[in-house]
């Protein structure tokens, strides 16, 4: 391990917003590299709003009450990270993975484009993903098989193909989830596989179905 700084910039006016000083090895890679340099800055209270994170992999990450405040996070991996209740407020968030991330409470107004909703999602993409030949977790979109997040964008209408064009299939498809039930506590995992994914749509179907009811 060596000691490396790295300069991250500002998405607004190109200077360098702060330098973290990290712990890399020969096999990091620089998008690696940076997802330390966030968690660096978390650590020595660095300003993160309008930070350039792009492609930052930040899987696990905690970043709890975080302000990325208009943040540049194009295609950054967020999988499996707790962002709950952090300030999302106008970043940007296109092909990012956020599979699996905890967003409870998090701020997402003007991250993308206006929320797009799916009346009681869960029992819809669940009723639509469990007809026989309509789930392919391998493909965003085949025909008319999807997987779980092409589901959601498919069923979403106009408005979640305008999501998906301007922030890919599983930003998109994370979006329309936290807008349709923002009591979602985690955002479902889009990489996994068929039977996987029908289980946790249809716990989520029934467990929707028995708050309606009640």
């Amino acid at each position: 391990m060596a000691i490396e700084k790295l300069n991250v910039l500002n998405r607004w006016t190109g200077n360098i917003q702060f330098e973290a000083s990290i712990d890399v090895a020969d096999w990091m890679t620089p998008k690696f590299k940076l997802g330390l340099a966030v968690k660096w800055a978390r650590a020595n209270d660095a300003d993160l709003r309008g930070a350039v994170l792009r492609g930052a992999v930040l899987s696990g990450a905690v970043l709890r009450d975080a302000v990325l405040r208009d943040a540049d996070l194009r295609g950054a991996v967020l999988s499996d990270a707790v962002l709950r209740g952090a300030d999302l407020r106008g970043a940007v968030l296109s092909g990012a993975d956020l599979s699996g991330a905890d967003l409870s409470g998090a701020d997402l107004r003007g991250a993308g484009l206006p929320p797009v909703k799916i009346e009681n999602i869960h029992q819809a993409v669940y009723s639509a993903a469990s007809q026989e030949g309509a789930l392919d977790m391998g493909t965003w979109h085949c025909g008319t098989a999807h997987c779980r997040a092409g589901w959601v964008v498919t069923l979403a209408g106009e408005g979640g193909k305008a999501l998906e064009w301007a922030m890919g299939t599983p930003a998109a498809a994370a979006m329309i989830y936290l807008a349709s039930d923002p009591q979602i506590e985690r955002i479902p995992n889009f990489y996994t596989t068929n039977s996987a994914a029908l289980a946790d749509m249809q716990a989520m179907a029934e467990a929707e179905a028995a708050r309606v009811e009640a």
